[in-house]
């Protein structure tokens, strides 16, 4: 007789690390693995005497559930997950819930979903974050599909999602692929976070001379006021850590090549393509970009110039990048945030940003203090169109903006490159400024291209015959 109340198939570290949560909160779960080798060892090995069932044909899987039945997908983002929707559709009914907890492309998410909506069976995209501690012992969970399927579900999310004051860290994101549109901003969000905190790590390491002891007591102190988060507090630890081989700080031999799964390449591609500019999470992505040319770094070192300058005032100016990481930081939040809002206008997720910042204390990645701060002042003010304009906001930027401005002035001046830093100044600074030159760059492309511009002062459409009044280009 039936009796999982869900399947789980792809016991990779994640997915496993998923089983053992549900089943430790009470939950029956039914396992299914490609190879059925990593399914004995998990079930040997750790699967100990929890209420954890394991299949061999997905047939027995579909069997053993409850229904309506509900199988989550834990396989790799991409085409594993369209082959498998493709086997497991015969063996279900209409009702039936397939969960796709990868981290897929929000666009191949809305496709499925409206593919097996004409099939009845309903699909759940599932933002999961939190790494492999997350899955174990309570992960971020942003799910997306129909209300109904996530009502479905929600009882064993809450049991195993991460708890802050309490409250269980998912919450119903959207329709179709909201909750995929969400962590993947999530993680270009993530990813404005290392480069900028990697930034502050070099001015001090490069151009201060800081070892990896006192740069583990400036994090560790870091962590203690504004910028207290899970990155910031890593990154302390990871200071600790000496390498067994050579004796030396093992983060200084870790090879200076940064990899990227996609993730924040597509939140930099969607803000292009909804006109949303993501200055700070371009600038990190394209980060990570160059840093895998390392053997041609390595040659233009040799050969292309640099500043000598340098600054030995270490303790005061590490108080002006701390409060540089939390400026640009609250710019790159901004960012996020204003991107997650003309995505729901586009796409009609009709999303809650207080709502997402909630479930983001906890467990996630990003998780970190001031995501209150944000849950408050969407709470304040729902249609907020930039948290810039949030007064606590406001607030920290005034009293902020001027050691960002120093950072990147100072750092520019020795020659340390930081573009996640500098993005955020320049994104400030232009989203402040009432005028921009883009005047003469309408003027430039109606000289070229006879494009037309409007004007300041009267309403309508306007082109001019440039060449013709200026007497230029004869």
């Amino acid at each position: 007789m039936p009796h999982c109340d869900i399947g789980l198939i792809g016991l990779a570290v994640m997915g496993q690390n998923l089983v053992l949560n549900m089943a430790d909160h009470g939950f029956r779960v039914a396992v299914y693995n490609r190879t059925a080798a990593r399914t004995e060892a998990f079930m040997r090995e750790k699967a100990g005497d929890r209420p954890i069932v394991a299949t061999y044909e997905l047939k027995d899987l579909v069997a053993a559930l409850k229904r309506p039945r509900v199988v989550m997908l834990m396989v790799k983002a991409g085409w594993p997950v369209d082959a498998f929707i493709e086997k497991l559709v015969p063996l279900l009914e209409p009702g039936d819930i397939i969960i796709d907890g990868g981290n897929s492309y929000f666009k191949d998410t809305e496709r499925r979903h409206d593919e097996l909506a004409e099939k009845g069976i309903h699909f759940l995209g599932v933002g999961i974050s939190g790494g492999e501690m997350g899955a174990r012992y309570g992960p971020s969970i942003m799910p997306g599909g129909p209300k109904e399927a996530y009502e479905r579900v929600r009882p064993i999310f809450e049991a195993i999602a991460a708890k802050v004051d309490g409250e269980p860290c998912v919450t119903y994101i959207g329709p179709r692929g909201a909750g995929h549109y969400v962590k993947m901003v999530h993680n270009g969000i993530e990813y404005g976070d290392m480069q900028l905190i990697a930034e502050a790590y070099d001015i001090m390491h490069r151009g201060l001379g800081l070892n990896a002891e006192q740069l583990h007591h400036i994090f560790a102190r870091w962590n203690q006021g504004v910028l207290s988060s899970y990155l910031i507090e890593i990154t302390a630890d990871i200071f600790t850590h000496k390498d067994d081989i050579t004796g030396k700080p093992l983060v200084d031999v870790i090879l200076d090549v940064a990899e990227q799964k996609g993730t924040g390449l597509w939140t930099t591609q969607e803000g292009l393509n909804l006109m949303v500019p993501t200055p700070t999470i371009n600038a990190a992505v394209e980060a990570r970009i160059i840093s895998m040319y390392k053997e041609e770094r390595e040659r233009a070192s040799q050969v292309l110039p640099g500043p000598k300058e340098k600054v030995w005032a270490r303790n005061t100016f590490v108080d002006f990048i701390g409060d540089a990481l939390y400026a640009a930081k609250i710019c790159s939040y901004a960012q996020g945030f204003a991107l997650l809002r003309k995505a729901s206008q586009t796409y009609e997720y009709n999303l809650n940003y207080g709502e997402i910042a909630r479930i983001w204390r906890g467990g996630c990645i990003i998780r970190a203090r001031f995501l209150d701060d944000i849950r408050r002042a969407f709470a304040d003010e729902p249609d907020l169109p930039n948290l810039l304009l949030a007064p606590f906001f406001r607030d920290a930027l005034a009293q902020r903006h001027g050691a960002l401005r120093r950072v990147v002035q100072t750092a520019a001046a020795m020659g340390i490159p930081t573009p996640a830093m500098s993005a955020s100044l320049a994104y400030y600074d232009s989203y402040r400024s009432a005028r921009l030159p883009a005047n003469l760059i309408q003027a430039q492309r109606d000289y070229f291209g006879a494009h037309t511009y409007k004007r300041i002062d009267m309403e309508g459409t306007f082109h001019t015959e440039w060449e013709e009044e200026s007497g230029v280009g004869g």
